[in-house]
This record gives structure tokens, C-alpha cells and sequence, in this order.
């Protein structure tokens, strides 16, 4: 009676605790959700007031237990970040500086989260303004992660040399980016990661005979306008292309394609 009294209360603890961690997660969300009705209003200090108070809210999530739900909570808090991320009245006036904040928490609880490294990518580096911040959660994760796990993963390898070589200027450790994800790419037999493999080793070759390959930071931007990207990343990705001297022409159908420029 006693041993089936206990099997009973352990799986009733337990989901008693997951309740506990639900009920502190919602309670966290309901303030964020009342403010989206007044945003309209609020003055840039009381953007900036309500900035601080989400960075708090994250470093509440940073702490809170999983009970197993790592995956659960990394998708929850993707979420969060695409509502944050795709605020276009109050982004301008607050900045993405809590870009890093979301992804901190994404990848600790979900490193193979594959997605999430193209928006950390491109909201750290390039809105955020800070690429040593991506480049290092990508380096942290990468440890944790090989050519098959998660499926093609040779791609959070390419958005690390992309943002080395664009954001920071490191060409030598941009090379050494695309040269694995060539390798990890060469893993797999289908078309697209064959000609990931391809492109991914004639950009590392292009900066072993030139680490200031025109050619190579336009493929680079080449490589984020393959990317699904909102309006403003992909017109400065092809104002970047024009001023290393590429060529950018748009078929009517939205067809974009690139003449990258005769080096030096």
C-alpha cells in the first residue's frame, strides 16, 4: 500500500511542479501582453522603462527550472523574440539591444535549435551591432553539436563566417568557418548541401589567396540574401553587394542575381 501510495505522489509532484513553473511563466507574460494594448502611447522613456523590465523578465527565464521542458521553453521564448524582434513602431526608438538576451536563453535550453542561429545572426550582428556577442554563442554551442546533429547544422558554421568576415573583418577566421562547413556540408548527398559544400569551400579559398577578397564579402552578402530576410537586411545587403563593386538585377518574378565584382 505504501510503494503504490508512493508511485502515486511522485508523477503528482512532478506535475504539480510543471503547473508551478506554467503559472510563473504566464504571470510573467500577462504584464507584456497588457502593454501591447497602451504601446501606442507611451513615451520613449516609458519604451526604454519597458525595455528594462523585459531584460528582467529574461534573466527570470534564465533561472527558471525546466522540468524537462527545454524544448518547450526555447520555442516559448522564440516566440517571444519574433514579437520583440518584429516590433517596427518601437524598435527604432529602443534599439535590439535585447537581441542576445532571447538567444542566451534559446540556445542554453535547445542548442541544435537550427532556426535560431539565422535570427541570431541577423538580429545580433546586424541590427544589434553585436557580432562578438553572436559569434560567441555560436562558438559556445557549436562544441555541443557535429555534422548530423540537428540535420545540416554545416549552415550555423556558415552564418559564423559570414558574420567574422562582414561584421568583424576577421577574414582568418571566416576561412576556417566556410572550411568546415564545407566539410560538415560534404557529409550529406543531396543537391543542397552539395552546392553548400561547393560555395562554402570556394569562399575559403577565395580568402586563403585574398583575405580581402571583394568576391568572397560579396558572396557573403550574396549569402544572407538567400536567407529569408525582412525588407530592410535584404536592401542593405544589395547596397553592400553595389558598393564592393557587384552588380544586383531583380526579375520581375523577385528573381535576385549577383555579378560579383573583378578583384583587384
Amino acid at each position: 500500500m505504501l510503494t503504490a501510495l508512493r508511485r502515486y505522489q511522485e508523477p503528482l509532484a512532478a506535475s504539480i511542479a510543471v503547473l508551478l513553473c506554467v503559472f510563473g511563466v504566464i504571470s510573467l507574460q500577462v504584464p507584456r501582453l497588457n502593454q501591447l494594448n497602451t504601446r501606442k502611447t507611451l513615451t520613449k522613456e516609458a519604451l526604454i522603462r519597458e525595455t528594462e523590465a523585459e531584460k528582467v523578465r529574461l534573466n527570470l527565464l534564465r533561472q527558471l527550472p525546466s522540468f524537462g521542458f527545454d524544448n518547450l521553453i526555447a520555442n516559448w521564448v522564440f516566440l517571444n523574440f519574433l514579437q520583440y524582434f518584429g516590433d517596427d513602431e518601437v524598435r527604432p526608438q529602443t534599439g535590439y539591444s535585447l537581441s542576445p538576451e532571447y538567444f542566451e536563453i534559446i540556445l542554453d535550453r535547445d542548442p541544435r535549435f537550427l532556426q535560431a542561429y539565422l535570427f541570431l545572426s541577423s538580429s545580433t550582428s546586424l541590427y544589434a551591432g553585436m557580432p562578438e556577442r553572436a559569434i560567441a554563442l555560436m562558438n559556445r554551442n557549436l562544441k555541443l553539436l557535429s555534422p548530423t546533429v540537428p540535420q545540416k547544422s554545416y549552415y550555423i558554421w556558415r552564418y559564423k563566417g559570414i558574420d567574422e568576415l562582414l561584421f568583424l573583418g576577421d577574414s582568418t577566421a571566416a576561412q576556417q568557418s566556410f572550411t568546415t562547413a564545407a566539410r560538415w556540408a560534404s557529409v550529406y548527398a543531396d543537391e543542397e548541401s552539395k552546392q553548400v559544400a561547393a560555395i562554402s569551400q570556394k569562399t575559403a579559398e577565395f580568402l586563403s589567396r585574398n583575405p580581402k577578397s571583394k568576391s568572397a564579402q560579396v558572396g557573403a552578402w550574396t549569402m544572407v540574401l538567400s536567407n529569408p530576410v525582412d525588407a530592410a537586411t535584404r536592401d542593405l545587403a544589395i547596397r553592400r553587394i553595389q558598393a564592393l563593386g557587384g552588380e544586383v538585377s531583380i526579375s520581375p518574378e523577385g528573381v535576385v542575381q549577383v555579378k560579383p565584382p573583378k578583384e583587384d
